[in-house]
């Protein structure tokens, strides 16, 4: 369960930013009346690849590239943002990318990472299944199979959470969505090498629980997948890696139901004018339901990563459509 420490992150965040700068953190008045705390956005949909995973692709491929020069081409599985980091960061490096993803998934997610040079494979009904047919694709192929999991997307993707809490060190909670566990590990190993004491809350879909049962059961426990917006967080079975540090590191794991998930994408809207696809909006809705439960009592500064804006329009259109409480008018954001 190695975490990478301070130099190894901030080297891998001098990587991130030859592809992309520092995303911003702002604090939206009408998000501090809706939690009724002082409430700080990241703005991970502001990356080149509208999420956050496109800095652990970058540092993946620098150094994959170092330690295998003669590499031809990488293969992935994923619902959407990890293929786009991948075929991104294959592209910036003259490499050809293969993307697997399940039948079903999200067209607008399939054309960008068509875009950005990948080739596309429909192949399975979830993404472990896409996961396990292009591990076979890479023996056949002799591609390099990229995981999900790696101690250098961890330390691509901490990069975020750096800036986060540099800008806003005084930072009681934050909560991290938890899909094959690079964000949340990322939180912690940003948080360790500050020697900051944040807590770290994991956000699970209700409809895809494998991380939360795990977490219960101090041990790997898998769980079918049903959720419909959440996409990013359709984890069937938890990353053995990944699970380590969620056992050891997280205070709490929250599970949040699509309907509570679709709530919070509007409010993210309605409150910052900003689009959060489903597992952008999980922490928002994390954060939403221990208010309503009444476990924000002595938080008084939050942390929100929107980690994602990719979702399909037609969705977002007929979630939009669906009645909202007004915000009270308020001011733009405060920023760092």
């Amino acid at each position: 369960m190695m975490l990478p420490d301070l130099a190894d992150l901030e080297n891998a965040a001098r990587t991130v930013y030859t592809a992309m700068p520092p995303t911003p953190q702002y604090r939206w008045p009408l998000l501090d009346e809706a939690l009724g705390l002082e409430t700080w956005v990241k703005h991970e949909n502001h990356g080149p690849a509208g999420a956050f995973k496109l800095r652990g692709g970058v540092v993946y491929m620098e150094r994959l590239l170092r330690r295998e020069p003669g590499l031809r081409g990488v293969v992935a599985a994923t619902r959407g943002n990890h293929g786009q980091s991948i075929a991104f960061a294959a592209r910036r490096n003259g490499l050809e990318a293969t993307v697997v993803v399940p039948h079903g998934n999200s067209r607008e997610k399939n054309a960008a990472m068509r875009a950005l040079g990948a080739r596309l494979i429909e192949h399975g009904k979830d993404f472990q299944e896409s996961r396990e047919f292009a591990y076979a694709l890479a023996d056949r192929e002799r591609l390099h199979m990229v995981p999900s999991y790696h101690p250098d997307l961890v330390a691509g993707v901490a990069s975020y959470w750096l800036e986060l809490f540099r800008a806003q060190p005084e930072l009681d909670l934050v909560l991290a969505p938890i899909g094959q566990g690079s964000g949340f590990a990322a939180a912690v190993a940003a948080r360790e090498a500050l020697g900051l004491r944040t807590r770290i809350v994991g956000v699970v879909s209700a409809h895809a629980p494998a991380y939360l049962l795990s977490w219960q059961a101090g041990k790997a426990v898998e769980a079918p997948v049903s959720t419909v917006l959440a996409d990013g967080m359709a984890c069937r079975a938890p990353d053995a890696a990944s699970l380590e540090v969620v056992l050891r590191y997280a205070e709490d794991v929250i599970a949040v139901s699509d309907e509570e998930v679709a709530e919070a994408m509007r409010v993210m809207y309605a409150c910052t004018h900003n689009v959060a696809e489903g597992a952008g909006a999980a922490a928002l809705a994390g954060a939403m339901r221990m208010k309503r439960e009444g476990r924000l009592a002595g938080v008084a500064r939050v942390g929100i990563p929107l980690t994602g804006a990719n979702v399909d329009a037609p969705l977002f259109s007929e979630l939009l459509s669906a009645p909202l409480r007004r915000p009270r008018e308020g001011g733009g954001p405060s920023s760092t």
